[in-house]
């Protein structure tokens, strides 16, 4: 196939009309299929549907330490689901706080408590004139719609196959102390599917912020959801590489079972250094008597260990594997060879980050919404929704079912071609 670039403006009316014909077939499908989030299908959700099995009348909701998970108490989360999720995070379970289903939520917490209590005796945010946080991009909407909430100002760090720009991470951390913070996604990043090195997560743990109070926000969202068994993505334990540095307070680790059992009814849990902990506690001894430990026990004899997750995330991996297969099995055939687009092949995650040619973006997911299949807006991976090159799509695969998923694909490949096509007809 011949790239689009290569064609004669004859070559390219005559393509943009017969994807024309093409993209009115597809609107008299009159497809729904909505790829606009990360959710797991009712396929993936059945998976776990044994687990409350073990629930009964007879039962003793007994934690290994003789706590009674039905009574108040344990605010910090009972002894095996703290190890259970410090599996998750590469830390020691001492470090582990459990909550309840939403990791979202917690980041939102620690957000929060900066802002009106500061971090260890520092100034609160709210009594500053200015407070920025970096934000690798693309990235995740919902990290950056919180720190949009609480009018902490965005800055952009582009993302490189080893992860965010770290020359610039150390130059805005270390020079200017209104920077108060980093998101992170460092395993199968959201959305591109990009692990963090080795030397990247070092030079995390080694960073001089000029701001005492700075602290990475390292959302492990991702950290089991392997493709493929026998090429998994590998991530350094951050934790221990701060404590080596000399830094044990720069890091709040995050994580949840949302995409391992049910995603509205998990665990989640922070992991952060003990005098970051002591602090937390403090606003915790307020907010709560304790979260669900009836779920944690559930969850940990369900799951059991690290070898139970990993067995359970297979089941997930062959059903959602397909689906990424499809989309990239219909970019390579009608996107790559034509020179409109790129992408880079996770494995693992939940979705797939197309880059179109500059300035597309709006105008093919509009496209993709008037033929009946609905993306994430144009610009949410990005703060305050502006993606300066307006390129970056983000796709989903995991809840539609294949021969959707397929479907969908199909159509969003004539999408990219089409809007491509009238692109390089104006240039």
């Amino acid at each position: 196939m011949k790239a689009y670039t290569s064609m004669t403006q004859e070559e390219l009316l005559q393509e943009k009309t017969a994807l024309e014909n093409e993209y009115k077939k597809i609107k008299e499908l009159g497809l729904d299929l909505n790829l606009t989030r990360g959710k797991p299908s009712p396929a993936q959700l059945d998976l776990s549907m044994d687990m409350y099995d073990m629930l009964h009348s007879g039962i003793e909701l007994v934690a290994e330490d003789g706590t009674d998970c039905r009574n108040y108490g344990g605010m910090e989360g009972i002894g095996e689901a703290k190890r259970l999720l410090a599996g998750f995070m590469g830390c020691w379970p001492q470090d582990v706080i459990v909550y309840g289903n939403a990791s979202l939520s917690i980041m939102y917490d620690s957000i929060s408590r900066s802002m009106t209590h500061g971090v260890l005796g520092s100034t609160p945010w709210c009594k500053l004139d200015r407070v920025k946080f970096l934000c690798p991009v693309p990235g995740y909407d919902r990290h950056f719609s919180i720190t949009e909430h609480f009018g902490i100002e965005m800055i952009n760090i582009p993302m490189t196959p080893e992860g965010p720009d770290m020359d610039l991470v150390e130059k805005l951390v270390s020079e200017d102390d209104a920077v108060k913070g980093i998101w992170c996604v460092p395993k199968y990043s959201n959305p591109q599917g990009i692990t963090y090195s080795d030397e990247t997560v070092r030079r995390f743990a080694s960073l001089k912020p000029a701001a005492e109070d700075f602290r990475i926000y390292w959302d492990n969202a991702y950290a089991v959801h392997d493709l493929y068994e026998d090429e998994r993505d590998e991530l350094l334990p951050i934790m221990n590489e701060c404590v080596k540095a000399g830094n044990p307070d720069i890091v709040y680790q995050f994580c949840s079972t949302s995409k391992v059992t049910f995603s509205g009814a998990g665990m989640s849990a922070m992991a952060a250094s003990e005098a970051n902990r002591e602090s937390i506690r403090k606003q915790m001894s307020v907010q709560t008597i304790g979260h669900d430990k009836i779920k944690q026990w559930v969850h940990c004899r369900y799951l059991k260990d690290m070898d139970g997750v990993r067995a359970h995330m297979k089941k997930h991996a062959a059903l959602v594997r397909p689906k990424f297969e499809a989309v990239e099995t219909v970019l390579e055939q009608e996107i790559v060879s034509r020179g409109i687009g790129s992408w880079i092949k996770p494995k693992g995650g939940y979705f797939i980050c197309f880059e179109s040619m500059e300035g597309c973006a709006k105008a093919i997911i509009a496209k993709a919404k008037e033929a009946g299949i609905t993306l994430t807006a144009a610009g949410a991976p990005f703060p305050y929704k502006k993606d300066p090159k307006d390129s970056t799509i983000r796709i989903a695969p995991t809840f539609p079912d294949i021969e959707e998923m397929k479907q969908a694909a199909q159509a969003l490949a004539v999408c990219i071609r089409l809007v491509s096509a009238e692109k390089l007809l104006q240039a």
